[in-house]
């Protein structure tokens, strides 16, 4: 697949109406970056649609499902939705595949008691799938949403690789030892253009209010060497500071560049704050 060294997670840009989102994607495009990353749950823009009005609104760049929720697509249609958006736009698009959250899919009426066999499931059912439409000349590119050791398995084992979201650089070291050589391996980071720490972390906190309250990443965070005091009142300095790069533009290409001296591929930026769109275009040329 064709990510590029460096991408955009949409985060609320994805949320704006579809003439804004053309405008900002077709910027951000321009800016140099080579893939447009996005999320999905039961509250938000589906994903395949999403991602075919990203490819409409650009020329270039490769867009990302970052990460379609299983919960919201039978195994056939997401084969068939990525095969249809394969064969539109060639080498263009990257089906990621997650099983978001417990208290999201419970919500929705759905056992959530074994995901990673859910997963499994997902892909043998995918994999015997059948598409009688005009094939793509080649399949769209897998990955899994995967933070804990089995699940970074199975996408080894399953996939292309691997789409971690809210993790440090340390997370990414451990991730590319299971991957071992191969398999892409592309981790979210969140910024922040802000070099005052207490409206730095100020952002950063509006941001994690929610992450903080799903066990997976918890439970992330804590094999990852923090523990439950970092994770009260909205996240200690030591973990805010972790999960999101703040400062100027030097001081975020130094914590990307800690994700590549750690494994990673390409690392997707996803700016916080005020206007994220003129953050991701005044950081591009630092990391170029």
């Amino acid at each position: 697949m064709t990510l590029g060294r460096f991408g955009v997670w949409l985060g609320s840009i994805g949320l704006l109406s579809a003439a804004e989102e053309r405008s900002a994607v077709s910027e951000l495009e321009a800016a140099g970056y080579g893939t447009i990353w996005f999320g999905e749950s039961p509250f938000n823009k589906e994903a395949f649609a999403h991602a075919a009005l990203l490819l409409e609104a650009t020329k270039r760049v490769t867009v990302a499902t970052g990460i379609a929720n299983i919960w919201l697509h039978s195994p056939e249609s997401a084969a068939n939705g990525g095969a249809m958006l394969a064969e539109a736009f060639p080498g263009r698009f990257v089906l990621g595949l997650g099983v978001s959250h417990a208290p999201i899919v419970t919500s929705m009426g759905q056992d959530y008691s074994k995901p990673l066999t859910r997963m499994r499931e997902y892909l043998d059912t995918m994999d015997a799938s059948r598409y009688v439409a005009a094939p793509p000349a080649e399949p769209a590119p897998r990955v899994l949403g995967a933070l804990a050791p089995k699940m970074l398995e199975l996408a080894r084992d399953r996939a292309q690789g691997a789409h971690p979201y809210l993790v440090t650089p340390e997370h990414t070291q451990r991730a590319r030892a299971i991957l071992g050589v191969g398999p892409v391996l592309a981790p979210e980071q969140a910024f922040v253009l802000e070099s005052d720490p207490a409206r730095a972390r100020a952002a950063a906190r509006d941001h994690l209010k929610t992450y903080l309250t799903l066990p997976n990443y918890s439970a992330n965070w804590l094999r990852s060497g923090f523990d439950e005091s970092d994770l009260g009142d909205g996240g200690s300095d030591r973990l805010v500071d972790a999960l999101v790069a703040w400062g100027d533009e030097q001081a975020v290409r130094a914590r990307v560049e800690e994700h590549f001296d750690a494994g990673a591929d390409h690392v997707a930026l996803q700016a916080l704050g005020d206007d994220p769109v003129a953050q991701l275009t005044r950081l591009a040329p630092e990391l170029r």
